[in-house]
């Protein structure tokens, strides 16, 4: 019954791996356009939409039980018209629809299962499904069947049950609240959460499956307290030490499945890669242990080498299955280790990475040093470039190499920050190269495209593309002080306002105006595995307020601030990037430079502020970009340095010494 049809449906055209894989289905999927909505309408049937993505283990499972089959196919067919989704290069469709499987069954996840009616009100709402039902479970054939059933028998209940789980969904939307609570006692609340919720013993937060979240250690280690800091550390060692970190290849994976961070959903996705090596990078600048420097750089090394496209930008990730099994690619037996480095290197390495006979994963072993005493010592290089290049011959992994403009922008500010942390500079010229690529391919007047691909740039970008993209060019200026990346991200700025920002409440839109309108149009601000769009919005005011000096910046950084203290009051810890911006701004320094002679960028590495620098070579253009700065007059000679902490200013200095002197004072 799983014969696959051999005539590609209407997905073959699309560029999206995900589609492409479903491109050979027996099912006649549609890619979301008008075209199959009016079909539906034209034939009165109701949509069958599922939304998913090309390295999700679980929709890879539903495809081979349910898409490839064709008596699912026939039903499909038959009964429904099919709509196939990426949530990855629509964000926005996904974010809607799944409200709705939240809504109705209190949970989501991917693959996402959604029936609805010809004008898009969805009557029903599931995840992953298989073929026929099992351990008391509805499966695909009966659940098909049944609204089949009930479409032809009582379509009306069906339209009026959509109309009001729509309607449902927009009363109960989050409003918009003012900031009724104040930033301390907001800190307070996520650090009384995360002391709550910490595992003592093997570090993360709550229970199974654990999730990296780097951005709630990258809040905790801005606490500058002590217990603070050692969840950070406690829980940086510990996904270091499971099989989350990819000890061979280097890079992390999804989430652990288990409370050890052992066994890992296999999956590598861009995001995650790029946040955790930022964070592995500040907890080396926050506390001198090279172990967080050396992960943060085998991570960046895993993105250059498998993750980075020729032209510079960076792909989405790599697959959880290698022939449609999942981890297969990870996992070794210990005579294939010692095949590869030889019985005595080979007996050793197992010792040191848990490498059994009997296995921890399916009767083969997760390479981890759960167990190995002396974690912090890194094996030789030439040992791990054998086994990296057996496993690569042993089976294929597939690479999803999209590139998406919100998620390069959180590689190009990771890569910028960790170049400046650890002293990098290469990082900041792959960064560089990203940034001109999205630029240049995904950017058209300051509008962005969401994904590009084989040379084709599509979709309207949301709020994470602008807020994402605008903070990596925002860190490319302050790592290269090149006036060109504040101008861009100025216009990603003003674009991201012109789209998204309610002027009147605060708060950014998910999709923009000028952007397909679906049912709802929501604000979202919590993180998830990534920082929210809102989250980053609100940094990126931040510091155009400060670069640019303009009272619409200052105006839509308070009320994007206020707008957020409202929305954190009910949730402190799931917004703990905002609250990460908070802290540093508690206590955050401000430069502006003025000089005759040039000045680089890296005399400021110890600098964890932002700088704005005017030179007699570009002066023009810096005072064109914020015209406050015509009131600080270039010296004849040499350099002055005001800096600013809060609402003050302190006297300006000549001497860099002096200047490094009073920052240290007050940090």
């Amino acid at each position: 019954m799983n014969n696959q049809k051999t005539v590609p449906n209407r997905l073959a055209n699309e560029k999206s791996p995900y589609l492409l894989q479903h491109a050979n289905n027996p099912v006649n999927w549609y890619p979301w356009s008008e075209e199959a909505f009016d079909k539906a309408q034209e034939e009165d049937k109701p949509v069958f939409l599922s939304i998913g993505y090309s390295t999700c283990h679980w929709c890879h499972v539903m495809a081979r039980e349910s898409f490839e089959d064709e008596e699912v196919a026939q039903l499909l067919n038959r009964d429904f018209v099919s709509i196939k989704v990426d949530r990855e290069e629509r964000p926005d469709i996904d974010s809607v629809y799944m409200s709705v499987c939240q809504a109705l069954t209190g949970s989501g996840g991917w693959p996402l299962t959604i029936v609805m009616t010809p004008g898009k009100e969805p009557f029903f709402a599931g995840t992953y499904f298989p073929k026929r039902g099992r351990s008391g479970g509805v499966g695909m054939i009966e659940l098909l069947e049944f609204i089949h059933e009930a479409w032809r028998k009582d379509k009306k209940k069906l339209i009026a049950e959509g109309q009001k789980i729509t309607s449902f969904i927009k009363e109960n939307m989050e409003t918009d609240s003012k900031g009724a609570v104040s930033e301390d006692t907001l800190i307070e609340q996520a650090k009384h959460y995360f002391r709550k919720t910490f595992d003592e013993k093997w570090g993360g937060f709550g229970p199974m499956p654990k999730f990296p979240s780097p951005h709630n250690l990258l809040f905790l280690m801005e606490q500058r307290d002590e217990h603070s800091l050692r969840m950070a550390e406690k829980t940086l060692v510990q996904m270091y030490r499971g099989g989350l970190f990819d000890h061979i290849g280097g890079g992390f994976c999804r989430y652990s499945t288990d409370e050890r961070w052992l066994a890992p959903h296999f999956e590598k996705m861009l995001y995650d890669n790029a946040l955790l090596m930022l964070a592995y990078a500040q907890g080396y600048a926050e506390t001198g242990n090279e172990l967080y420097g050396k992960v943060a750089e085998k991570t960046a090394a895993y993105t250059k080498q498998e993750l980075t496209a020729e032209e510079g930008a960076f792909y989405c990730g790599q697959d959880a299955d290698s022939d449609g099994v999942e981890g297969k690619y990870y996992v070794f037996s210990p005579g294939e280790i010692m095949d590869v480095l030889g019985e005595e290197e080979g007996k050793e390495f197992c010792a040191r990475f848990d490498i059994t006979a009997s296995g921890n994963f399916e009767g083969k072993s997760i390479p981890n040093r759960l167990k190995d005493p002396q974690y912090e010592a890194i094996p030789q290089e030439g040992q791990l470039a054998k086994l990296r290049q057996y496993r690569k011959e042993r089976t294929n992994l597939h690479r999803d190499d999209k590139v998406l403009t919100g998620w390069n922008g959180l590689m190009i500010a990771a890569l910028c920050r960790t170049a400046r942390l650890l002293r990098r500079p290469e990082y900041l010229e792959r960064a560089e190269r990203a940034a001109d690529f999205i630029w240049n391919n995904l950017q058209q007047n300051g509008y962005l495209n969401a994904r590009w691909r084989q040379g084709h740039a599509a979709h309207a970008g949301t709020l994470e593309d602008y807020a994402f993209f605008a903070w990596g060019l925002l860190e490319c200026y302050r790592s290269t002080f090149c006036a060109d990346y504040l101008k861009r991200a100025i216009r990603i700025g003003e674009r991201m306002l012109e789209q998204f920002f309610d002027g009147e409440h605060g708060g950014c839109f998910l999709y923009g105006k000028d952007s397909e309108q679906l049912f709802i149009r929501p604000k979202e601000t919590y993180d998830g595995a990534m920082p929210s769009g809102n989250s980053v919005a609100a940094l990126v005011m931040d510091r155009l307020a400060f670069y640019t000096g303009e009272d619409r910046w200052l105006c839509a950084k308070e009320k994007q601030r206020e707008f957020m203290k409202g929305r954190a009051g009910e949730r402190p810890a799931a917004h703990s990037f905002f609250l990460w911006q908070l802290s540093r701004e508690k206590d955050d320094a401000q430069l502006i430079c003025v000089s005759e002679g040039e000045l680089t960028a890296t005399q400021f590495n110890d600098f964890d502020t932002e700088v704005i620098v005017k030179t007699k070579a570009n002066q023009q253009t810096m005072e064109e970009i914020a015209p406050f700065l015509r009131e600080y007059p270039i010296p004849k000679e040499g350099a002055v340095y005001y800096l600013c902490r809060g609402q003050r200013c302190e006297s300006p200095v000549k001497s860099f010494s002096e200047l490094e002197e009073k920052y240290k004072k007050g940090d």
